[in-house]
């Protein structure tokens, strides 16, 4: 077993997953303690890696593309201090750091763990329910639906809609952005009968943000939501197609004795109501007549 304590937080790996515990250092993200402990399969990863520096390094994992909903959800917009998959080290713990890549790696090798996209969410995602206040909103997920409440901040505009209710199984997409700069974020659900482009200031699906302290507790709804929906990479299931929709193979004409000259008639007669009735196309009653009359 590999660990590496810090304040920032424990990495542990057994052999089989690592399990990322935060710390309670003030720089770590309000979102990395509220998330709490999770535990990374080996299946889900695609590397790790140490980068040093001056005064402390860092440990990054990366993840496959598509095996956890958070990274899913939030687009890979996390910022350092928010993102689980990171850790702080400082100076004096860098061999201790270079021990559990190394462990990490060679497990990897050894169980030829594929650096390919998942079709399926290897990390379960938030625990449910859940309600987060930020913005111009509170979002409230059960697992089933989700609800969006306003507060004193609301465009009235948007308000005037009063509380919406969203069923998850009309929800299309859930996308969560950061405030950057000027640039206010959101928490928006993509609703299949409603889809719209109005701003996240006037969205009644949208909650807006404002850069505050508790805008990246949103990623956690929307990582919860995504949890629930299709796979985006998951393989698509043909259509059932309906057998009374099929339409009935061409009959091919019999194969008669040839000396049975009544039987080809009768073939010739059984042809021609078919294709009265719809049933053969004129290129099909002719290619079956020519075969007929051929052993006539």
């Amino acid at each position: 077993m590999a660990e590496i304590i810090q304040r920032d937080g424990t990495w542990t790996f057994d052999g089989e997953a690592l399990r990322l515990t935060p710390g309670r250092d003030k720089n770590v993200g309000l979102l990395r303690k509220t998330l709490g402990e999770l535990v990374v399969p080996l299946e889900a990863l695609a590397g790790i890696s140490f980068e040093h520096g001056k005064k402390t390094g860092r440990l990054r994992l990366r993840l496959r593309d598509g095996a956890d909903p958070l990274l899913q959800a939030s687009g890979g917009k996390l910022t350092d201090g928010s993102d689980p998959y990171q850790l702080t080290v400082e100076a004096d713990r860098y061999g201790v750091a270079e021990y559990l890549v190394d462990e990490v790696r060679n497990a990897l090798l050894l169980e030829q763990v594929p650096s390919t996209p998942c079709t399926a969410y290897v990390l379960p995602g938030p625990a449910v329910p859940l309600s987060v206040s930020a913005g111009d909103g509170t979002a409230s997920f059960d697992g089933e639906h989700i609800r969006l409440e306003w507060n004193w901040k609301t465009e009235d505009a948007k308000a005037a809609a009063g509380t919406r209710l969203l069923a998850l199984g009309d929800i299309a997409a859930v996308e969560w952005q950061p405030a950057v700069g000027l640039e206010n974020g959101c928490l928006r659900f993509v609703v299949r009968s409603s889809p719209t482009k109005a701003p996240p200031k006037y969205d009644p699906n949208s909650i807006e943000l404002w850069g505050f302290k508790k805008d990246p507790l949103m990623a956690l709804v929307a990582a919860a939501v995504q949890a629930r929906l299709p796979h985006p990479a998951a393989p698509v299931a043909a259509p059932a197609v309906s057998k009374e929709l099929t339409p009935p193979p061409a009959p091919q004409p019999a194969a008669p004795a040839e000396d049975d000259h009544d039987a080809l008639l009768r073939r010739l007669r059984e042809l021609g109501e078919l294709h009265r009735a719809g049933v053969l196309t004129d290129e099909e009653f002719t290619a079956a007549k020519q075969a007929v009359l051929k052993r006539l």
